[in-house]
């Protein structure tokens, strides 16, 4: 042994030490500050703390004592980078494990991050995603390549929140669901024209071209996607009603009879929100309709540190309240707001289940840390919107002195097309 190692092992020895002893007792009372969750910790010399086995949703193991202390100290980031280096794994259902956690307020404990909640605020505000940097965010993002996301996503590459019209819906009937359920409530008719702000490959707008009539002018700042997105509507015939512009939303300035943004709000930051405005203003048709999907809050508050560091750069989900900031400055009027929570919380299951089962190609496709990282945001997105941390909504809107929209929702759960009513119908009436 050397002089480095022999130092080395006088200081750590102890600390080690005082670790072991007080490590039961720290673990404990973490646990009773979340409330006594349904959770087992097995440390790193064997020794168990927390529910019965029979009452435990799953066990969180801890290989070495660098763990307790980094966890103690700021757990909100540090429970995912100890997963994605194996320092921390779950025996039992880690959906489980990760929502009593969130239920427990396990990500916003610790020194680190009891300073924060002030600064809440400010940070929300201060997300950077001009064109440049959204750029930047959605190559972190898609940077694994179309071979990854292929493996766990359904067969047309629909990367957010399904619409399950039954439970037992497969995924794919879902993502179907979902494309037409966005398509009704736009009430698309033949010979519109459609504005999308942040495509994914492609999926929704050719199906509103393939099975509404309608043509369609899609943006999105993801290289691999579009070249996707362009490669699918030649094979699928649809090149000349289909275009995808690898470009930013913001250069959108063609008139449109319906705007759609699905799963992009996210990436825009509240201190942007009047340029995705802007854009809706200027192109959308006097008596058009648009529709924004997006995760959301319940209350303020910013997105976990770890998956805003290690997945969703600049990432920022909005509350309802955050998003009349959109509507309110520029008058538009909002029509129908649904929160389709518990669907997303099942499209993640399925994502996860797919995710797990295509793991040995997934392990082949990129490292080891990535692939642990992606293995626990889709565990945590599941989780999150299990624990209703999060929400998504989908928020109808147009513009306030509309009146060519549908008078009611018949046409949203039947096969009958949208019935609009003038003004005059109404006043003549019998009433």
């Amino acid at each position: 042994m050397g002089l480095t190692d022999s130092i080395a092992s006088t200081l750590v020895t102890p600390l080690e030490a005082v670790v072991d002893r007080l490590a039961p007792g720290a673990i404990e009372r973490l646990l009773a500050a979340m409330g006594d969750p349904p959770l087992r910790v097995r440390l790193w010399d064997g020794r168990e703390i927390g529910r019965p086995p029979a009452e435990a949703a799953g066990t969180a193991c801890f290989h070495d004592h660098g763990v307790l202390l980094r966890l103690l100290v700021d757990p909100e980031m540090q429970f995912g980078e100890l997963w994605s280096q194996g320092r921390i794994t779950v025996e039992g259902d880690l959906v489980a494990v990760v929502e009593a956690g969130l239920r427990g307020g396990l990500d916003h404990q610790g020194p680190l991050s009891q300073l924060l909640p002030a600064a809440e605020g400010l940070l929300a505000r201060a997300i950077r995603t001009d064109p440049e940097s959204a750029r930047r965010n959605a190559h972190h993002h898609y940077d694994l390549g179309n071979d990854f996301y292929a493996q766990w996503l359904d067969e047309r590459m629909v990367y957010t929140c399904a619409y399950f019209p039954e439970p037992d819906a497969s995924l794919e009937e879902a993502q179907l669901a979902k494309m037409d359920h966005v398509c009704r409530k736009l009430a698309l008719r033949p010979g519109q024209r459609v504005l999308e702000a942040g495509c994914g490959w492609g999926a929704l707008a050719l199906h509103m071209a393939r099975l509404y009539g309608v043509t369609v002018r899609a943006y999105n700042v993801a290289h691999e996607q579009v070249a996707y997105a362009r490669e699918q509507a030649e094979k699928q015939g649809l090149a000349e009603r289909v275009e995808f512009v690898e470009a930013d939303y913001r250069e959108a300035r063609e008139p449109c009879d319906a705007f759609v943004s699905v799963g992009m709000l996210e990436h825009v930051g509240p201190d942007h929100y009047p340029d995705l405005a802007a854009v809706v203003d200027r192109c959308l048709a006097p008596d058009g309709l648009g529709l924004i999907h997006t995760i959301g809050r319940s209350r303020p508050q910013r997105l976990n540190r770890w998956m805003a560091t290690r997945v969703f750069p600049h990432a920022h989900p909005p509350t309802l309240r955050e998003m009349m900031d959109l509507f309110e400055p520029r008058d538009f009027a909002v029509l129908d707001i649904e929160n389709l929570r518990r669907h997303y919380e099942l499209t993640a299951r399925h994502w996860l289940a797919r995710y797990e089962a295509a793991r040995e190609r997934i392990d082949a496709l990129v490292d080891p840390e990535s692939a642990r990282v992606w293995h626990l945001y889709l565990a945590g997105t599941a989780a999150s919107f299990a624990a209703a941390t999060v929400h998504l909504y989908q928020v109808v809107f147009s513009r306030a002195r509309n009146d060519a929209v549908p008078f009611n929702r018949a046409h949203l759960h039947t096969d009958q097309p949208p019935r609009f009513v003038a003004p005059r119908e109404i006043r003549r009436g019998d009433l």
